[in-house]
């Protein structure tokens, strides 16, 4: 189940005995964990029918002693065992008999962060029978600047691909924290119009003229000047502009440009199908395959696997990680 299908069965009411919540993406569990402790019960109720425990610090016997009491103020109880991947997993046996036959007036929430719960284990299948289960599963980086775009749609937004891309490459695959940027600029950019980059320079303070992005660009259409400004901007800039996101970026194109030499099909819709990217970036790949043929794309993500390993000290003790970007724009342009 989904958490979008959970949040909406919450807000009908549709409530099961329990929700066991897993994976390695943060956002989702506290997104449905955050909505059942809101809105199953009021704030009055809360005081009664409401439990917070914390896996550190509790037990199945405490979990299952709280769980088989009968609601005081309202329909159910609310029992939320947050940071339930440090419980004692292997001593699951008193859960897993109180799963077999659950409390119907009882919601638990298993807010298992950070990590797969282990399918394996027969709680896992009880719990799907009993309730609920959520896998959260971390998204690619390739995948971040898509779900934003998503996102914003959900909320009746829309963004520029550009913008998105931006967003993508700086912020990461941590959704929480994109989500703050994204409410951020929600805020700040009128609804009827398009977040720009200009919105995600001014608001985030990305720059819209030198990030990764950009640098990309003007290496795919072999822009010397351009590329070298940028290059420049990162050196002087190393705190906004770490050399791991840089390199990952450029990493990530590169791939894609070698990609792009073995389509058979090369038309806009395939591109964008097979490389994972929006059509408005499709154009782009063209002209870097132009630029640059296999043989040499090839060699670049040679040299890309080269100056990740010197910014990480192997023979390349002590040089800045701005010289070694500069090496490597020459090396990619000549």
């Amino acid at each position: 189940m989904d958490a979008n299908t959970i949040i909406a069965d919450i807000k009908k009411r549709k409530l099961l005995p329990v929700y066991l919540l897993h994976g390695e993406e943060p956002y989702y569990i506290d997104l449905v964990s955050g909505s059942i402790e809101a809105q199953v019960l009021d704030e009055a109720q809360k005081g009664f029918d409401q439990t917070i425990l914390y896996g550190k610090d509790t037990d199945f016997v405490t979990i299952v002693n709280a769980a088989k009491r009968y609601p005081m103020m309202s329909d159910f109880q609310v029992i939320i065992v947050k940071e339930a991947q440090h419980l004692k997993w292997k001593d699951d046996g008193l859960l897993l008999q109180y799963l077999e036959n659950p409390m119907k007036s009882t919601v638990l929430v298993l807010a298992h962060k950070y990590a797969k719960f282990d399918k394996r284990k027969k709680l896992y299948k009880v719990a799907e029978r009993a309730g609920a289960v959520l896998e959260s599963a971390k998204l690619y980086d390739d995948k971040v600047a898509p779900w934003i775009t998503g996102f914003l749609k959900n909320e009746g937004r829309q963004i520029h691909p550009q913008a998105a891309a931006m967003m993508g490459e700086y912020l990461g695959n941590d959704l929480s924290k994109v989500v703050n940027e994204l409410e951020k600029l929600m805020l700040n950019v009128p609804a009827e119009r398009e977040i720009n980059a200009q919105d995600v320079e001014q608001h985030i303070g990305i720059s819209k003229d030198f990030n990764v992005f950009e640098l990309n660009t003007a290496l795919a259409k072999r822009d010397t000047v351009k590329a070298f400004q940028i290059v420049n901007y990162f050196a002087a800039n190393p705190r906004t502009n770490p050399i791991p996101v840089v390199l990952g970026a450029m990493g990530g194109y590169f791939i894609k440009v070698l990609k792009y030499h073995y389509l058979t099909d090369k038309s806009p819709q395939a591109v964008a199908k097979e490389l994972g990217v929006h059509p408005f970036f499709t154009r782009e790949y063209e002209v870097a395959a132009r630029n640059y043929n296999r043989q040499k794309t090839f060699a670049i993500v040679h040299h890309l696997r080269m100056y990740d390993l010197k910014s990480k000290g192997v023979n390349a003790l002590n040089v800045p990680h701005g010289e070694l970007l500069k090496e490597l724009v020459y090396k990619i342009l000549y």
